[in-house]
């Protein structure tokens, strides 16, 4: 892996009272995306953020917007998530048999195209796919709810993702999802990811945004010495 790590705050633990202050927060203090978790409450239990939300955020940040579709029949619902202002669209393997079809989609817009794989679906499911990704979003927690504890089996897969990527002379991206915090993130970084998700690592009551972002990117330069 090579260049400095991006972090991707996620909305799903923000302050929805202060959502604009925050992302705002977020961008100042050197966010590379802001994540965006959709929910449908069929994919996962949980029923979260839908487009509106999406062009609200796009009108207060240049921020590359990182959709996360947990939903069922992606295929259905990625050409709004774009018209709404998503710059970088991440469907579950698990939730489409098109994924291929999903991603010239996306890529054909002019938008960046990325797959998820879920604790228990291995990488394998991903590698002839890879050429036509920008992005794959290995999830370190079961998808559904913000705070939950990292999966240690996750970084297994980091790595192999990375020794697929770097074998096939690709740039695509590798992200964490779920459970990062100051601790984990330099372990993550290690594997081979280069995007980490942070939601209840960066929007608390225990600090501020800045704070939490600087926290975060204080671990990884260290962990990266």
């Amino acid at each position: 892996m090579t260049g400095a790590v991006k972090l991707a705050p996620s909305i799903l633990s923000a302050d929805f009272a202060r959502l604009g202050e925050q992302v705002r927060e977020a961008e100042a203090a050197g966010a590379g995306y802001i994540h965006i978790d959709v929910m449908d409450g069929r994919f996962v239990p949980v029923i979260s953020l839908g487009t509106p939300i999406v062009e609200a955020i796009r009108r207060v940040t240049e921020l590359p917007l990182d959709i996360h579709l947990m939903i069922e029949q992606p295929e259905r619902h990625v050409g709004a998530f774009m018209d709404a202002g998503g710059d970088v669209i991440n469907v579950h393997a698990e939730a489409t048999r098109h994924l291929h079809r999903i991603a010239r989609e996306v890529r054909g817009r002019g938008k960046l195209a990325g797959a998820c794989i879920n604790p228990g679906t291995p990488v394998s499911v991903l590698e002839s796919l890879l050429p036509e990704l920008d992005q794959v979003i290995v999830m370190s927690v079961n998808p559904g709810w913000s705070g939950q504890k990292f999966i240690e089996g996750a970084l297994p897969k980091v790595r192999r993702l990375r020794e697929m990527i770097d074998e096939a002379g690709l740039a695509t991206e590798i992200e964490v999802d779920g459970g990062v915090t100051a601790e984990n993130a330099p372990v993550c970084a290690a594997a081979g990811a280069s995007v980490l998700v942070a939601a209840s690592a960066v929007f608390n009551d225990h600090a501020s945004v800045a704070e939490n972002m600087s926290r975060l990117k204080e671990a990884l330069a260290a962990g990266a010495k």
